[in-house]
């Protein structure tokens, strides 16, 4: 199902996400990009979409390949980026060799494979002894409720489960700007990474939760989860 999602909205997410100051990755990346190691051998970033964080790595030395599974995005990063490598494939089928990287980035995509336990186990292997892998993901607290309102002070209100299997979000489209977007998708809870990290052979040096600066409501409550692991396995 996600790959369908992005599939039909990956004209929209090239809109949303190539304007400046737009979402929130204008004002969370920064913490993101402390937590990635200097550039060091060959980045690899998978679920690219349409190479905003690919093209940042790069401004920042290093010398990345951005891989995804929908050819339209694959193409829109082509078009934008034709200095880097972009290719079509699984996340859970990289093809590449055994340890070709030294850097693995899932900047909020690993919540969106298909297969998020196998994704990391292909990391793993693409990854060289000692690798590093650094990701984000929409908050598992974020994923699980609402706020009542847009009042600094709403109450935020967890309906259902938070335990349990992953379960797909069902969102109603944003319109903001004349620009619009459906950001449905996956949610897991926190335990559900840490176990396929813990399987995949990573142990996390480095965690964050950072606060929003604009927005009250997500100065209370976390909306990004953040970490670097290293390769141990």
């Amino acid at each position: 199902m996600s790959r369908e999602h992005w599939e039909k909205q990956a004209s929209n997410w090239a809109a949303w996400a190539r304007t400046p100051d737009f979402d929130a990755y204008w004002k969370y990346s920064p913490a993101f990009f402390e937590l990635v190691p200097p550039p060091r051998g060959r980045t690899l970033e998978v679920g690219c979409g349409e190479g905003r964080v690919t093209r940042d790595l790069a401004k920042r030395g290093h010398r990345v390949v951005g891989v995804d599974a929908t050819a339209d995005l694959i193409r829109l990063a082509r078009d934008a980026d034709p200095a880097n490598t972009y290719l079509r494939c699984d996340a859970a089928a990289l093809p590449f060799a055994d340890g070709s990287f030294d850097l693995a980035v899932f900047y909020n995509s690993l919540m969106d494979v298909d297969d998020m336990e196998a994704a990391l186990q292909e990391a793993t292997r693409v990854l060289r002894p000692d690798g590093v892998l650094c990701a984000c993901v929409t908050h598992p607290i974020a994923d699980a409720g609402r706020f009542e309102s847009s009042d600094a002070n709403a109450r935020f209100l967890v309906e259902g489960n938070y335990l349990g299997p992953r379960r797909w979000l069902q969102l109603p489209t944003v319109d903001r700007d004349g620009l619009s977007m459906d950001f449905s998708g996956w949610a897991y809870p926190m335990e559900a990474y840490f176990r396929a990290l813990e399987g995949a052979g990573f142990m996390v040096h480095a965690l964050r939760e950072p606060a929003a600066d604009d927005d009250q409501r997500w100065h209370r409550l976390p909306l990004f989860l953040m970490w670097r692991a290293v390769k141990i396995a």
